[in-house]
């Protein structure tokens, strides 16, 4: 583990440098284009440029985190299409590189690094694979908390311990991506927890489950918050009634990345969870995030505006697993490029905009 533990990194977050902020934006306005022509890529580029600290941002690397974890909810209540014991045979399959974020990795350049974060049955050894478990997934909510007590803080402990881990002196990206058989529904609850929304809106068809089953995973949802009943400003509160191990330690990540001054690609609807459980904790996270795309799930977009995020990518994914934020990297990237290798008008030799004005006659 870290030395450095959630109290200790939530006091050391702080917003983007303003000043470099300021500098990005007068750069921004000498590159050789018309203002605003390149679109979003013009505020990313801004944006990654507070985030790093670096006027001029360059990236030495890109990471996708994948974490793995079982839910209770899962294994006793029906809210998927799928067995619980997928999560385990998906991560195996992550871990031999045969899934779809796999792929996606290999075309976006960026090292996979997969976490098992509580995983039942636990998956066998395999070097791509790193345990960060604490028990063998979390428990049924409808019957107790999601997480044992203190679970909830050593759960992101794990994950801001990672960021540690990856690379401290050099300037990276960082994309999210999960895998939980139950839990859109843990998410759902998360959000509806979090926003005040009603649990019918935010919650989806996950792994696209039948009429009786929807219904009932709704009901879930409604009476666990109406049993555990969550401060919404208690970042720890909300994810220990009724979260799950992965959603922590995503949520650990969003942390100890904003302490590193690492961006942030979001995946879907649960790394949306955990990061409102991050910005619940220490709200200066928020500007560290970046929205990759918007699922399909109802609840991601209410998260997303909870998040104040929007979205770079709306292709009707609904898989998870750090799909969309594989997606999104070569986009991030490509904004820092243009911030950083573009030439501005003075050294193009390229004549600016003609300010003078116009001769009336």
């Amino acid at each position: 583990m870290s030395a450095l533990s959630l109290r200790d990194a939530v006091q050391r977050i702080t917003l983007p440098d303003a000043a470099v902020r300021d500098a990005a934006r007068e750069r921004q306005a000498r590159l050789t284009k018309p203002p605003g022509s390149l679109g979003r890529l013009e505020e990313l580029g801004v944006q990654l440029a507070a985030i790093t600290g670096q006027v001029r941002p360059r990236f030495a690397q890109r990471t996708i985190v994948i974490a793995a974890a079982s839910h209770g909810i899962a294994r006793d209540e029906q809210v998927s299409a799928y067995p619980a014991s997928v999560t385990a045979q998906m991560v195996e399959n992550f871990a031999r590189g045969g899934a779809a974020i796999n792929a996606l990795a290999r075309e976006a350049r960026a090292e996979l690094v997969v976490v098992d974060a509580g995983v039942d049955p636990e998956p066998a050894s395999h070097p791509a694979l790193r345990r960060r478990r604490l028990a063998a997934g979390s428990r049924n909510f409808l019957e107790q908390r999601a997480l044992p007590d203190g679970h909830a803080a050593l759960i992101l402990d794990a994950g801001i311990a990672l960021i540690d881990e990856i690379d401290p002196n050099e300037t990276w990206l960082l994309a999210l991506g999960e895998m939980g058989i139950g839990n859109t529904t843990s998410s759902a609850a998360i959000v509806a927890a979090i926003t005040g929304a009603d649990a019918a809106a935010v919650t989806g068809r996950g792994t696209q489950i039948d009429d009786d089953r929807f219904a009932r995973k709704r009901e879930i949802v409604a009476t666990a918050l109406a049993c555990h009943a969550p401060d919404p400003s208690d970042g720890l509160a909300v994810l220990e009634t009724v979260g799950g191990y992965e959603i922590g330690f995503l949520a650990g990540c969003c942390l100890g990345a904003a302490v590193r001054r690492v961006p942030v690609i979001l995946d879907g609807f649960i790394t949306a969870a955990a990061a409102m459980i991050a910005v619940a904790l220490a709200p200066a996270c928020q500007e560290y995030l970046i929205a990759s795309h918007v699922s399909a799930e109802p609840g991601h977009a209410i998260a997303l505006r909870q998040l104040h995020l929007t979205p770079l990518l709306d292709l009707g994914l609904r898989l998870g697993e750090g799909s969309g934020a594989a997606l999104a990297i070569p986009i991030v990237a490509a904004a820092a490029r243009a911030q950083d290798e573009m030439a501005t008008f003075e050294e193009a030799g390229v004549d600016d905009v003609d300010d003078k004005d116009e001769d009336p006659t």
